[in-house]
């Protein structure tokens, strides 16, 4: 008999922990980057933040889509570029990531070589609601022109040039289409 009144004062309790880890696992943080703004929006249960950006730069592209975060990194250093910190990294689609710069004068234009750039402050909080909450990513918008000369000879961007994105391969007239062509490393 004490072990039907026991099973049944635990089943309400029981039941309403597992509403409350259902919803706690399918909350997602939303994030939209705006290229054309150069602009993110983000959407929490912690609570909704706007924060200036800067994404790819004339002659390198940061690709539009909807994407799922595929891993984060406390502090990751670029490989490809010279050994640069990227705080609070959380890497989209393969090298492409959002993370924390140190360049903070340029957020607001196109300035880097693909990923996209937030305060470091902004990318801390960002990365800690990813990491709680999970997210989904989408990326919308056409970056306005950049100030920024090329890092690479003949990717300036101009008429003509051959533009190449973070992993050195050539973009076409459409930058939403991959392409298997490998652009000279001569770099």
């Amino acid at each position: 008999m004490h072990q039907g009144i026991f099973s049944k004062s635990l089943f309400p309790v029981i039941s309403l922990c597992g509403v409350f880890w259902l919803s706690s696992a399918q909350a997602l943080v939303r994030i939209h980057i705006d290229l054309s703004a150069q602009q993110m929006d983000v959407e929490s249960d912690h609570g909704n933040y706007t924060w200036p950006i800067s994404s790819a730069r004339s002659g390198y592209i940061t690709p539009n889509g909807s994407f799922a975060p595929e891993r984060l990194e406390r502090m990751h250093y670029s490989k490809k570029y010279h050994m640069s910190p990227m705080p609070y990294s959380i890497f989209f689609l393969g090298g492409y990531a959002i993370h924390g710069s140190y360049e903070t004068a340029y957020l607001g234009e196109p300035a880097s070589h693909g990923c996209v750039r937030l305060s470091p402050q902004n990318a801390e909080t960002l990365y800690h609601l990813v990491q709680a909450e999970g997210a989904r990513i989408s990326i919308t918008g056409t970056p306005p022109a950049s100030h920024f000369a090329s890092a690479r000879p003949g990717t300036s961007g101009a008429s003509g040039s051959q533009q190449t994105d973070i992993f050195g391969f050539a973009i076409e007239a459409d930058p939403g289409v991959p392409t298997a062509r490998r652009a000279s490393q001569s770099w």
